[in-house]
């Protein structure tokens, strides 16, 4: 092995170590979120009732499946293109939705912060999982 292919090797080793990091990362509070919502069903729904939104109950079912789901297939590495947009739209949606109240800091620091998980997302979809993940090994 030359040098170059030596470099390039550690190059690579230590990018699929960053984005299995970044998957980490990314799919933590999503995993989190998604149970939580469905351990406490009620709650929810109690809250997107409070938002306008329709079928409240159902609605946090869907939203606690994509978030718990969706954050495992991220963590994995599975399906990841296809999770990274599902998980991507919702940030979005959830930003338009809950927090465009503009007044309140508070809220305009969670719409950026949605946005930039979405942007984090899509990045994810294009580049997808890297080599540490259920993706690369079956593809």
């Amino acid at each position: 092995m030359s040098t170059n292919d030596s470099a390039t090797a550690q190059t690579g080793s230590a990018a699929s170590a960053v984005l299995v990091l970044g998957r980490i990362l990314l799919s933590v509070m999503f995993i989190l979120a998604g149970f939580s919502k469905l351990t406490a069903i009620g709650g929810t729904a109690g809250y997107f009732t409070s938002l306008g939104l329709p079928m409240p109950t159902v609605t946090t079912i869907v939203v606690g499946l994509i978030e718990l789901l969706g954050g495992l297939a991220v963590l994995v590495g599975f399906q990841t293109r296809i999770a990274a947009v599902l998980l991507a739209l919702l940030c979005v949606g959830s930003a338009l939705v809950a927090h465009t109240d503009f007044a309140d800091q508070g809220q305009m620091i969670n719409f950026q912060k949605n946005l930039a998980i979405a942007g984090g997302f899509l990045v994810l979809a294009v580049f997808g999982p890297g080599a540490l993940s259920i993706d690369a090994k079956r593809g």
